[in-house]
């Protein structure tokens, strides 16, 4: 990369109703309009089908694509855009200047020295007995409340009054 060099990273989402061919018809399109331009095409990576985070013309997904980019000049990226914006396979798309850092991000993640998967555990520690979880155990069982004793139903005594013979 020479002083002198712009460097641009491109991003466009591709219409997934379209076939196979297609798509990949249409992200060679643009990496071909680029090189007319003179530019050095440095990376073209196509990301595939992914989920939208919000539905833009009823679709719910699309197909990514990132072309990475060096100019002389950004005069072209005017032009550029608007076939973008004309092409309606393109449904959405973001062009980035890249400065000194994000040049050398992406060469570091091209070479798998960022966004690189954890190693895996060494195989001897993948025979071990994998550890048990410990589990909530169930209350034991309670023994059932005793049934208190029914009481016997006294009647009440009724109160009487003493009866009063009549005189005669």
């Amino acid at each position: 990369m020479s002083e002198s060099m712009r460097n641009y990273e491109v991003t466009f989402i591709v219409d997934p109703v379209l076939s196979g061919d297609e798509i990949k018809a249409t992200a060679q399109t643009y990496v071909d309009l680029l090189k007319n331009e003179n530019c050095n095409i440095v990376h073209v990576d196509e990301m595939g089908l992914k989920q939208l985070a919000y539905p833009i013309n009823k679709r719910q997904s699309g197909v990514y694509y990132c072309i990475e980019l060096e100019a002389a000049d950004g005069t072209f990226m005017d032009s550029f855009e608007l076939s973008l914006r004309r092409d309606e396979r393109i449904m959405r798309f973001l062009t980035v200047a890249l400065d000194k850092y994000g040049v050398k991000y992406n060469d570091d993640k091209r070479k798998g020295l960022i966004g690189k998967k954890r190693p895996e555990r060494p195989a001897e520690r993948a025979e071990e007995k994998p550890v048990e979880r410990r589990t909530e155990r169930p209350e034991p069982p309670r023994p059932p409340k005793p049934t208190p004793e029914p009481v016997p139903v006294v009647p009440a005594p009724v109160a009487t009054a003493p009866v009063k013979e009549e005189e005669e």
